[in-house]
């Protein structure tokens, strides 16, 4: 079953392309027509592609892997942020900060000063330092929380990036593609797809649109995540069941184990037996002469 329908992605404006003098050839296979000078992107493909990527999402999930939300244009930024935070994954919708990939430590530095900072406040460090000193810090604070913020609990590199609008994010796009993690990206009739792992042909400029195709992906993100904890719940009752199972059969050995030594004792029990059996005799036989006498007198 389709993640989301031709009509869904209709009425939210999905098919509305660029003008046809500002289109990319390369998107020349997801054009539907041109209609008053604009292209029509065809929904159909959209649907399917959309399918494809929301697999391709689930899978990360289930892993246990991050997946980095990139927008920084003002129509998306909101719609981006709140996609991202409902399933728990990293985004960016400030500025893109240059070499946030390729320059991973280096971000990762900036991220444990803005940590310090908070360290300070908490100890009372602040207390020590000028008026001039704490607005600087106070200032450096804002500014990484604006820039970082969002990636804090990030702390290696994400297994995919999910773009809004390639063009924008073209830094972002080359930086990934660089070190060859995948793409997911809402793609414009103006934007080239062929840096792009999962192609989603949309409007990345309404708003709306965009909603559309979060909504779809994120719920795939979080199916991934509900599977992934049900299947390490799982995994913990099977090893409590096999614990279980190791302690019942080393109880079964003790148990065992103390059951044979009865066994063992036994021909010292019988041993009074044997005894009994050999003293019969010798019981027996001071009776003979007494028949013998018997017998003599009837013999006379």
């Amino acid at each position: 079953m389709s993640r989301t329908t031709f009509d869904q992605l209709l009425e939210a404006g999905c098919h509305f392309g660029h003008l046809k003098r500002k289109w990319n050839p390369a998107m020349a296979p997801y054009i539907f027509m041109e209609r008053n000078g604009i292209h029509i992107i065809d929904l159909h493909k959209t649907v399917a592609k959309i399918d494809i990527a929301a697999d391709a999402l689930k899978g990360i999930a289930r892993s246990g892997k991050r997946v980095l939300f990139v927008a920084t244009k003002k129509q998306a930024k909101d719609i981006v942020a709140e996609a991202a935070k409902s399933v728990g994954m990293p985004y960016v919708t400030e500025r893109w900060p240059g070499g946030m990939l390729t320059n991973f430590p280096t971000i990762r530095k900036a991220v444990k000063k803005m940590a310090t900072i908070d360290k300070m406040t908490a100890d009372g460090t602040f207390s020590n330092l000028s008026k001039r000193e704490l607005l600087q810090i106070s200032r450096q604070r804002a500014k990484l929380e604006k820039n970082l913020g969002s990636i804090a609990d990030l702390n290696r590199l994400p297994a995919a990036l999910f773009v809004v609008d390639v063009m924008k994010e073209h830094i972002a796009v080359a930086e990934a593609n660089r070190l060859g993690i995948p793409v997911f990206a809402i793609v414009d009739t103006n934007s080239n797809p062929d840096n792009v792992d999962f192609v989603i042909p949309a409007n990345d400029d309404a708003s709306t649109s965009v909603q559309t195709i979060l909504g779809a992906c994120c719920a795939a993100i979080k199916e991934g995540q509900e599977e992934r904890k049900a299947e390490k719940a799982d995994e913990a009752a099977a090893a409590q069941q096999n614990e279980a199972e190791a302690g019942s059969s080393r109880g079964r050995r003790r148990t065992s184990g103390r059951t044979r030594k009865p066994a063992a004792e036994a021909p010292k029990a019988e041993a009074p037996a044997e005894e009994v059996k050999a003293e019969t005799p010798v019981a027996e036989a001071p009776e003979a002469p007494a028949a013998e006498a018997a017998e003599a007198p009837a013999a006379e």
